[in-house]
């Protein structure tokens, strides 16, 4: 049976997870939960990924992350094989620490971002023994839980410096005392409303997304059902386009210039449009297109996009217009990198 695919692109969400060999512990003290975040932040270093969440449970981890350079395999092999490396020599033991391959769901960040934050900060009160116990004593334990990036989110304990909170909390007002407030009543609410985990919604398929997205992924980066079967292994985009270069083509294209649609302050549908192939086929964080289009903050280009992409499903003209220009502007080779 052929192994699930891998799919890897620069710029690509993922929520990453393993077990313990036959469940067993994969931490024994806080020697080994503090290796396993040294050779974490190394590893993230290395091969340029980020790191929004982590949650270390006795047996298992929980890691959201982004992969800049498409790369989540080569990143988790290298993590996974020092770590094990680490334990064994520490622990006078041979053999495998993990039960198999690590298991990764690819997420849509625009739509599950701080939905799975919520999940895996809340994973510590999961289980069966907090099947009886109140919100408050659900909360109280996770207020207290050490081996989770929450308590830098809250402001409760020292921030990390491998770990990024700037994207998950801005959408709640950024990392002020409000923002971190904010954050901590969306935990608290999951745990009211026993929220079920988004992971449920990508299970068979590994996409955690909505329709958009996952057709999207399908399109542009899952080959054919014949070469799955014969190739199963990562499947990656090609190349990641020049923010630059396509800036001027798309401004080549519809006939603007670069500071009417990149000035701060400015609210139009071609300078959604922008944000979008931005986000699409240069592969930016949407802090990172927020520079570009003249300093505005995370929030307004999530908005923007999120709008334009409502006015497309409603407008078949305006969704075949941006159909044309996407086109264009994959056809131009110049613009990769």
């Amino acid at each position: 049976m052929a192994r699930p695919l891998r799919i890897q692109y620069p710029g690509a969400y993922y929520h990453v997870t393993c077990r313990g060999n036959e469940r067993r512990a994969i931490f024994r003290d806080n020697a080994d939960r503090q290796k396993f975040l040294e050779t974490l932040s190394l590893s993230l270093e290395t091969y340029r990924v980020t790191l929004y969440v982590y949650v270390l449970m006795p047996n298992h981890f929980h890691l959201m992350v982004r992969t800049a350079e498409g790369n989540l395999s080569e990143f988790m092999r290298h993590f996974n094989i020092s770590y094990t490396m680490a334990f064994n020599r520490r622990h006078g033991r041979v053999g495998h620490l993990y039960q198999g391959r690590y298991k990764a769901f690819l997420v849509d960040s625009d739509s599950y971002l701080i939905e799975l934050s919520r999940y895996v900060h809340s994973n510590p009160v999961h289980g069966d023994r907090f099947k009886d116990a109140t919100i408050e004593e659900k909360w109280k334990y996770l207020w207290g839980y050490r081996e989770s990036s929450l308590q830098g989110y809250l402001g409760i304990g020292k921030k990390q410096q491998f770990v990024d909170y700037q994207e998950v909390l801005a959408h709640f007002g950024g990392d002020t005392r409000r923002g971190r407030d904010a954050y901590a009543r969306f935990i608290v609410e999951g745990l009211e409303k026993k929220i079920r985990s988004p992971l449920e919604m990508g299970r068979g398929h590994g996409i955690v997304g909505e329709k958009e997205f996952i057709a999207w992924v399908k399109e542009k980066m899952v080959p054919e059902e014949k070469s799955r079967r014969e190739q199963p292994a990562t499947r990656e985009l090609g190349k990641r386009y020049s923010p630059k270069e396509l800036i001027e083509q798309y401004c080549a294209i519809i006939g603007e210039t670069r500071e009417s649609l990149c000035r701060k302050g400015i609210q139009s549908t071609a300078r959604a449009m922008l944000m979008e192939l931005l986000y699409r086929y240069c592969f930016l964080t949407q802090h990172e297109i927020g520079k570009l289009m003249g300093g505005i903050d995370y929030s307004a280009v999530s908005y923007a996009r999120k709008k334009l992409r409502s006015k497309m499903r409603e407008d078949r003209q305006l969704a075949k217009q941006f159909e044309e220009v996407s086109n264009r502007i994959i056809e131009d080779s110049r613009l990769k990198i």
